[in-house]
């Protein structure tokens, strides 16, 4: 391979050969009885920032509560993905060349000083700052680990611990909720950052203990200009995608501006990374088949499979009228069935060593249960949304770990850090668009459809309400808890004898119209997933390879 990606796989894979036989480490290989506290120090940090995504999103209601910034509620996620998406190629390009160790000291110091200032907030502007910077912590923490199984196992091997840690990801789906909710009602909101601090410095001794020390001559150098060049672009995208059709017209010059200039910097970000001598992200790689395909695969499972985990909770809360416990029972199924089809489809790709067919047979099955998603109304019973859940869950599942397995297969050894911390990026992206566009679309759906459902006396009763209070009753997320609603009948009481049919026309019409909202969303994941289907089509296998990975210099 030529250009950027070539120089760092000659250098790297010199240092590699003059590792040999010498006493000083040039390579990320673990062996002998050490690579087993390496892999108990990967688990231990998967679990710990998996489960502060959770346990922080149970607890954000109280949190924006005391600090009165509801209409900042998004950034606070949006800051730490986006700060840990930028650094996660950084991360893993560096990794490759001084070793994962020290990117796995500066990833956790910097996720636990950025726990303290989230703890220590006073308002809403502190929270988003503490928790980018937070952020760029967590891109270590999203990088390493992956790579740092490839530098214990081989590809063939590979498969069944991918699986394994996926499943940390939904273990920590699953108990985060929990953990979130005790502390926020015993301890505080503030300790769901507090907490961070034991189990992170747990993880810092693994590392320091288990990992090893490599040595090398090379320098590697940080597209800075590249790096922010990409940072302008997603902030200005994401800004046109959060409020298009909410605050701002789609047609508006603000919006249209904001799409302009997203697409100026991210040109220009094309551009650099051509020239740059060390790129973030080598335009290099999306010339590989595997990448590309697995790259396109692994983004488009991701806006699915966001949207699903954010949204669902709203449907079972808002249209089946279940409690928020309900709806964490409801996600838990979804959860254990990715992580069966997580260990089980690992298993299959070390027995077999092939992974084009459970590719395309996990994203159809993820494919079905969107469809199924999208065809939920008023009257399916929770069973139902249970049986939708478990079959997308299977199909996530089973897909995630073998893209890693297949692109990490697919290229050499000294580049397995790069390339698995890019792959990781597009699918941070995922994450990072989903909401914006899954949100604009319910909320734009949810606005339509309240209008249309609501009786002539009811819109007038309407029309007699303060702008504001007209506003916060088009808010489909602030009409679904009990105070909400306790508050909502008190303003309808005063509307005299017909207060109360009012309000039972009223939530009828909020009902309908987030469930022809949440069904439009779905629709559009169930897009996601048939494009991802289409994308598996396209994806080479090749053989995976044993411990000749570890030293074979040629790209396959």
């Amino acid at each position: 391979m030529d250009g950027s990606v070539g120089r760092v796989r000659a250098r790297a894979g010199a240092g590699a050969r003059a590792g040999e036989g010498s006493a000083v480490q040039t390579t990320n290989r673990i062996t002998g009885a050490r690579r087993w506290w390496a892999l108990g120090a990967v688990l231990v940090t998967m679990f710990f920032s998996s489960l502060d995504q959770t346990v922080v999103s149970t607890a954000m209601p109280v949190i924006i509560g005391e600090l009165q910034g509801f209409s900042l509620y998004a950034w606070v996620f949006t800051a730490y993905m986006m700060a840990s998406a930028i650094t996660v190629p950084i991360y893993g390009k560096l990794s490759d060349v001084y070793g994962r160790k020290p990117f796995y000291v500066i990833g956790l110091s910097l996720f636990l000083l950025g726990s303290v200032a989230s703890g220590a907030v006073r308002s809403m502007g502190q929270l988003i700052a503490a928790r980018a910077f937070q952020g760029l912590g967590a891109g270590a923490m999203l990088s390493m680990p992956r790579a740092t199984i490839g530098d214990i196992f081989n590809p063939r091997e590979r498969g069944r611990w991918m699986g394994v840690i996926s499943s940390v990801f939904g273990i920590a789906s699953i108990v985060g909720p929990a953990v979130g909710g005790w502390i926020t009602d015993n301890l505080g909101w503030r300790w769901v950052f507090y907490i961070n601090l034991p189990v992170a410095l747990l993880a810092l001794g693994a590392v320091l203990y288990a990992l090893p020390t490599v040595r090398t001559e090379h320098r590697a150098r940080i597209d800075w200009t590249g790096s922010t060049l990409l940072v302008v672009g997603l902030v200005l995208l994401l800004l046109a995608l959060t409020w298009a059709g909410v605050q701002y017209p789609w047609g508006s010059p603000r919006i249209l501006g904001l799409f302009a200039g997203a697409f100026l910097f991210l040109g220009l970000f094309v551009a650099a990374e051509r020239r740059a001598e060390e790129p973030v992200i080598a335009p290099e790689l999306f010339r590989n088949r595997i990448f590309a395909s697995t790259a396109a695969v692994a983004l488009l499972i991701s806006l699915g499979m966001f949207g699903s985990i954010m949204f669902l909770p709203l449907f079972v809360q808002g249209v089946l009228g279940e409690t928020a416990q309900q709806s964490g029972h409801i996600l838990t199924p979804m959860m254990l069935s990715f992580i069966g089809g997580s260990v089980v489809g690992g298993q299959l790709i070390t027995r077999t060593g092939r992974y084009k067919l459970q590719a395309a047979v996990g994203a159809l099955l993820m494919a079905t249960g969107m469809y199924l998603l999208a065809k939920m109304g008023p009257t399916t019973a929770p069973g139902a949304v249970v049986r939708n859940v478990v079959i997308m869950g299977l199909g996530i599942g089973s897909v995630l770990p073998l893209l890693n397995v297949a692109v990490q297969n697919a290229f050499p050894y000294p580049l397995m850090g790069m390339v698995s911390a890019t792959q990781q990026f597009v699918r941070s992206l995922g994450g990072i668009i989903a909401a914006p566009i899954l949100g604009t679309v319910l909320v734009n759906t949810f606005s339509a459809e309240l209008l249309q459902r609501m009786p002539t006396a009811l819109r007038a009763a309407m029309a007699k309400l303060p702008a504001a209070e007209r506003a916060a009753l088009a808010n489909p997320q602030g009409l679904i808890n009990a105070e909400t609603q306790a508050a909502i009948r008190a303003r309808f009481a005063a509307f005299g004898s017909q207060g109360g049919e009012l309000y039972h026309q009223f939530i009828e019409a909020v009902r309908g119209s987030l469930a022809a909202g949440t069904a439009r969303l779905f629709a559009v994941g169930f897009i996601f997933a048939v494009l991802a289907v289409v994308s598996t089509l396209f994806l080479k296998e090749i053989r995976l390879k044993r411990d000749e990975f570890f030293t074979d210099p040629d790209q396959v």
